[in-house]
């Protein structure tokens, strides 16, 4: 699909998560293959690497383990119901809507400082884009759940890292959750925030969704 160099891409994920109980984790590997995958907990570290990664030249995929957008039905009735692919994970309720609400905070913040470090830096929701581009930032969510799930929040993070190196070239090929719907973009939100844009379409924008392989057909 396009002729991004596994050497000039970083691919990040954090693991939402209360940050002052611990609980907030990330990885990050080359797009390399058989890269080495190094995991941290520090959130602002997070933030530093990727500007670093930035600033040097290279492009970023960053994605984060939390819902990133929700799907607004005509149907009052629907309003709450799982997106397709989700299975028995939904976003509205269980461990998806705890994610939900701390991602609300947590990905603006991250992407507020990472702006704030970064010099000359354009953030995309649109693969195609991203990878004709000289430089980037490449917004996903991941989707980590069920069997998937590792022993830790850091090899949860690490898990998304591979899945979503293992879809390249072309990760919307990937993509696992969809929605008839109209969608409310709460990365897209985000990103307006963080004052990586001023194009409301960002607010109807819904992102590339990740998950590993999983073993468990049913999740």
């Amino acid at each position: 699909m396009s002729d991004l160099s596994p050497d000039s891409l970083v691919v990040y994920c954090a693991d939402i998560g209360s940050v002052a109980n611990g609980r907030f984790a990330w990885a990050r590997a080359s797009a390399r293959p058989n890269s080495r995958v190094s995991t941290g907990a520090d959130i602002r570290c997070l933030v530093t690497q990727v500007a670093q990664d930035l600033n040097s030249g290279k492009k970023v995929a960053l994605g984060f383990e939390c819902p990133l957008w929700v799907p607004v039905a005509c149907d009052p009735r629907e309003l709450t119901s799982a997106r397709c692919g989700e299975g028995r994970y939904p976003w509205a309720a269980g461990a998806g809507a705890t994610s939900l609400a701390a991602g609300l905070t947590e990905t603006a913040w991250i992407l507020s400082e990472i702006h704030s470090e970064a010099q000359n830096v354009e953030a995309y929701l649109d693969w195609p884009r991203f990878a004709a581009a000289e430089h980037g930032l490449f917004l996903w969510e991941a989707m980590v759940t069920g069997a998937d799930h590792t022993d830790s929040d850091e090899g949860d993070a690490a898990a998304a890292v591979c899945a979503f190196i293992k879809a390249l070239p072309d990760p919307t090929a990937c993509n696992a959750v969809t929605s008839p719907h109209k969608v409310r973009s709460l990365i897209g939100a985000a990103l307006l925030w963080a004052g990586w844009s001023n194009d409301l379409q960002l607010l109807r924008t819904p992102c590339v969704v990740i998950k590993p392989m999983s073993r468990d057909a049913s999740g």
